[in-house]
């Protein structure tokens, strides 16, 4: 169930690269930047860009998260009543970022993949509709941005447990901090029992 490596493929697109995973539909990517003694410069989105890669995206809302070392967020997701896709980057500190493939029509069902984003590496990580969405930080301080294509919505919003023995995430720091959410999710097996999720 570890799919923390293994890149398969690139797609070239002026200064955007869609790095596939080894799970389905869920990409890295890379974007060239412009660096000198002032600092740096990048587009961290282009639609254009993204549509010409396959991915043609409306995002209606942007997040951002700052959590000291050791936090963990998630693993959520929203359910079918409001699914949404997310660009998640980290743009200061640095965060193992998480994704776990819910969708139980999917070839990858259950597996999970995991990549480091960091300020510095300016990696983001597209995770598409039907996946759990977590990460925990492994510097001092941490700021992750997001951009979603669907509102926040509390009643859609599932918290699938961030050490479930089914999945089987191999994280950084074995004892998190936890929000009372985040420590209360449900398990693989509830997910899979209940018809709601389907």
């Amino acid at each position: 169930m570890n799919e923390k490596y293994g890149k398969i493929q690139k797609k070239v697109f002026m200064n955007t690269r869609l790095i596939r995973t080894p799970i389905s539909d869920l990409f890295e990517v890379e974007i060239d930047y412009f660096q000198d003694e002032r600092g740096f410069f990048m587009e961290s989105w282009n639609q254009q860009e993204f549509a010409k890669a396959g991915l043609d995206l409306t995002f209606v809302q942007d997040s951002l998260s700052g959590s000291k070392s050791g936090v963990l967020r998630g693993l959520h997701f929203q359910d079918k009543r409001a699914p949404l896709s997310k660009l998640v980057r980290c743009s200061q500190g640095k965060v193992f970022d998480v994704a776990v493939d819910m969708r139980k029509s999917s070839r990858t069902f259950g597996r999970w993949f995991g990549v480091e984003l960091s300020g510095d590496n300016k990696k983001q990580l597209y995770i598409p509709a039907g996946f759990a969405h977590g990460y925990q930080v492994l510097s001092d301080w941490a700021e992750v941005f997001y951009k979603q294509t669907e509102y926040w919505n509390a009643e859609a919003e599932v918290t699938l447990i961030w050490n479930d023995p089914d999945v089987g995430i191999i994280w950084p720091i074995a004892d998190p901090i936890l929000s009372d959410r985040d420590a209360r999710g449900i398990s693989f097996a509830t997910y899979l029992k209940n018809p709601a999720f389907t």
